[in-house]
């Protein structure tokens, strides 16, 4: 088959790839359940840039409206440098521009320095402060979600599992090591605190070098969670809509709290009281984005430039039930009516460099 015009057309390791002939040197970095992405040259601007493509974006109405979603997601997310978007490449919506980042967070082995893992942290807080604002819970951060670069400046990624706030939960979100207790013990009701659970789990892990919690199964991680939160009271078990889950509880061994300025040892007391913050077993008692980002453990980091006001997000359609044409309609109309903007990365000077 024949690359429309102003195309080109390759295989890279059993992916066909037809972008415009723009893009350059197109080289394999990453893939995954929904996509793989390339680096590339942009040849116009001489600009280093990722290009994702989404495997089978219209396979399917459930794959149709994750496309769309994540394609309305990172549209309203453009401005903030915090999120990497840059631009669609194909009417079929199936290729995203994205700035070229030096890694992510899952490649980076071994324990990290304080400073960088309270720079990293506080750029996590503050996309999430701006998500959260606008109404939208990411629901699957984890450090291959989370790009950097060898400045140490990191930008989210991969949108196509969010939500609004307001759109009915399901229950198979983040990757388990991640994923808030709350998540597993009620599938359909929790808050954007899900996130600051799943932040909470990657700064323990940059700080120890290793994974807080490495559950087998879904029943396993919850349980290698009560291990280090200690075992809920009965006021919290109430809360649980799960008969299930309250059984499951309450059959657990009294396992205590543990002391996490001995489980983190590298880390400064107001690092250790921020992760205490975060990784509380009660959603409704953990700290949001913004409170977070008010904690000591910023002192010196926090920057009025850093707090931008998004606008609210339109998740009309985040409930809808459409065909898989009328998806693929929203999403030729998204990509025609998409307006390319510039790359913007953060004006913080630092001295932090990060290597893999």
């Amino acid at each position: 088959m024949e690359a429309q015009p102003h195309f080109s057309r390759e295989e890279i390791n059993s992916t066909v790839w037809e972008v415009p002939e723009k893009y350059t040197r197109l080289k394999q970095i990453g893939t995954g359940a929904y996509g793989a992405v390339c680096s590339a040259i942009n040849e116009r601007t001489k600009e280093k840039v990722a290009l994702k493509k989404l495997h089978r974006p219209f396979q399917s109405e459930i794959f149709a409206k994750r496309a769309y979603r994540e394609l309305r997601l990172l549209k309203h997310m453009k401005g903030n440098c915090l999120f990497a978007f840059l631009t669609v490449c194909s009417l079929f919506s199936s290729y995203l521009v994205m700035p070229y980042m030096f890694t992510d967070l899952s490649k980076v082995r071994g324990q990290l320095s304080e400073d960088k893992v309270q720079f990293l942290v506080y750029q996590m807080l503050c996309g999430l402060r701006y998500i959260h604002k606008a109404g939208i819970i990411h629901r699957d951060l984890k450090p291959g979600n989370l790009a950097v670069n060898q400045d140490c400046e990191l930008k989210i990624l991969d949108f196509g599992l969010a939500r609004s706030t307001d759109a009915e939960m399901t229950g198979y979100v983040v990757t388990r090591w991640y994923r808030a207790p709350e998540v597993i013990l009620n599938w359909m009701h929790y808050t954007q605190t899900v996130d600051i659970w799943s932040v909470g789990c990657i700064m323990a892990e940059m700080i120890n070098g290793k994974t807080l919690f490495k559950g087998k199964d879904y029943m396993d991680q919850l349980t290698q969670i009560m291990k280090v939160t200690g075992v809920p009271g009965p006021e919290f078990v109430q809360k649980l809509d799960s008969p299930e889950a309250r059984s499951y509880i309450k059959g657990l061994p009294r396992y205590p709290r543990k002391d996490f300025s001995v489980l983190f040892t590298r880390a400064s007391a107001t690092g250790i009281d921020l992760l205490e913050k975060m990784l509380v077993l009660d959603g409704d008692e953990r700290l949001t984005a913004e409170l977070a980002l008010e904690h000591s453990y910023f002192d010196g980091l926090r920057d009025p430039d850093d707090f931008p006001e998004p606008a609210p997000y339109d998740d009309s359609h985040d409930n809808a039930t459409l065909s898989l044409e009328e998806w693929k309609r929203l999403c030729y109309k998204e990509v025609k009516s998409f307006v390319p903007f510039p790359r913007r990365d953060s004006k913080r000077k630092n001295t932090l460099t990060m290597s893999p």
